[in-house]
């Protein structure tokens, strides 16, 4: 399939301390402007709760108001809507990316590697699978905030048989505390760089209910790692289109991955 430019909508938000409520009213008067102008609008991690290990308290089931509320944004912005939300299922609670469509359906990604400095792990379920989205003729890799650090779960193959890599958009949604974020901004570079994939950073702001900085520097990156567009550390939403061509001649004249060192992920689902 080709692959048609792609507008991306970073939503940089400050998202308000255990108010699913506040926060979806919040969201919703930010996004609102986007209608008809962006095929795919990324809000942060825990856009609902803030990161939290308390929210779990108060997760959301997948009929919950929350994925209630995607589905109407989406459909009313006729574009992608994604960020993550605590969901409890299967008695345990899970750091769950939703990708909603306009027409309601949806995929959803599982929070792999969870932040055991904040204790993350002993309040949520880690995911196994690696689910990859299309959108407009892309693939996208969604993924969440901690993800980011670890290079061999987000690495890009090619698919001989097809002769198209894994994905040509990779995905993070944060909340990325501001003393890390020389890590944050290096690694979404790097991650864009060795994977020869564009890729978008979407990072909170403000200060959470731990006393916790965000300072943004949310992006959008080229698959040589320069920035088609970066935020600051304010509360903004901004769109930006990436060109399907300049990708594909990068990989072209840059084609890495022939020389790359070939294994396969023991629990990928694909």
């Amino acid at each position: 399939m080709s692959r048609a430019p792609l507008r991306i909508s970073l939503v940089q938000g400050d998202t308000r301390w255990h108010d699913p409520e506040g926060n979806r009213a919040y969201y919703g008067a930010l996004v609102a402007p986007l209608a008809g102008a962006t095929d795919l609008v990324v809000l942060p991690e825990t856009f609902t709760s803030g990161f939290s290990n308390d929210a779990v308290e108060a997760a959301e089931d997948m009929a919950g108001a929350s994925l209630i509320w995607l589905a109407t944004q989406a459909r009313a912005l006729d574009a992608v809507v994604t960020g993550s939300v605590v969901i409890a299922e299967r008695g345990q609670a899970w750091n769950r990316l939703v990708w909603m469509r306009p027409d309601g359906s949806f995929e959803t990604y599982d929070k792999r590697h969870l932040f055991r400095m904040a204790g993350e792990h002993q309040r949520y379920a880690a995911g196994e699978r690696r689910p990859v989205v299309e959108l407009a003729g892309w693939r996208v890799l969604p993924q969440v905030c901690y993800d980011l650090r670890f290079p061999v779960w987000l690495r890009n193959r090619m698919d001989e048989g097809t002769g198209r890599m894994d994905y040509d958009l990779l995905l993070f949604v944060a909340n990325w505390p501001a003393p890390r974020r020389q890590p944050w901004r290096t690694l979404l570079r790097a991650r864009a760089i060795e994977n020869l994939a564009c890729c978008v950073g979407v990072n909170r702001v403000g200060r959470d209910g731990n006393g916790i900085d965000y300072a943004g520097d949310s992006a959008v990156l080229d698959a040589t790692g320069e920035p088609v567009v970066e935020l600051g550390s304010h509360a903004q939403v901004v769109t930006a289109t990436l060109d399907p061509a300049h990708l594909e001649a990068h990989r072209e004249r840059f084609p890495a991955w022939m020389d790359a060192d070939r294994f396969r992920l023991g629990d990928d689902a694909g």
